[in-house]
């Protein structure tokens, strides 16, 4: 920032937040490395929805350096130069939907990998079945929370 002088004060005139730009085809390799992650690569979406939730303020240096880091990880994780309005709600409905289930389930429905609430929904239904036969159990799955 350029420091404007005035008589009695000085101003700060405030620039546009600095965007990282990194080419489409090296991306996946960038957020990998930039995440410590190596040999198999990881789901990039997964590693930017992680690094924007567990972001931290301290990080930073400021507010402004926060909130422009955030808005950061947010378009690295929903892309949405590549991803329409639609996209990335269910992205974040998904998200939600995946917290408020049981732990068990959480754990059990993650191992699937879905990419959309009605997978989850697909997926928890067929298991309600599995469950309701006879003969049939699966040990260590309850289906109510609290449980």
């Amino acid at each position: 920032m350029k420091p404007i002088k005035t008589t009695a004060l000085s101003l700060q005139v405030p620039q546009e937040p600095a965007r990282l730009l990194i080419p489409k085809e090296d991306e996946d390799e960038h957020i990998c490395r930039e995440s410590g992650f190596q040999g198999k690569k990881p789901n990039s979406r997964e590693i930017c929805r992680q690094r924007f939730r567990q972001f931290c303020y301290q990080e930073t240096p400021g507010p402004r350096e926060a909130l422009s880091r955030l808005q950061e990880l947010c378009r690295l994780w929903l892309k949405p130069e590549t991803h329409t309005k639609e996209q990335m709600l269910e992205m974040l409905v998904l998200e939600q939907f995946l917290i408020i289930l049981p732990e068990e389930l959480q754990a059990w429905v993650l191992e699937r990998h879905p990419e959309s609430g009605q997978q989850v929904v697909t997926a928890l239904e067929d298991l309600e079945r599995e469950l309701d036969e006879p003969g049939e159990q699966m040990v260590d799955l309850k289906l109510t929370t609290g449980s």
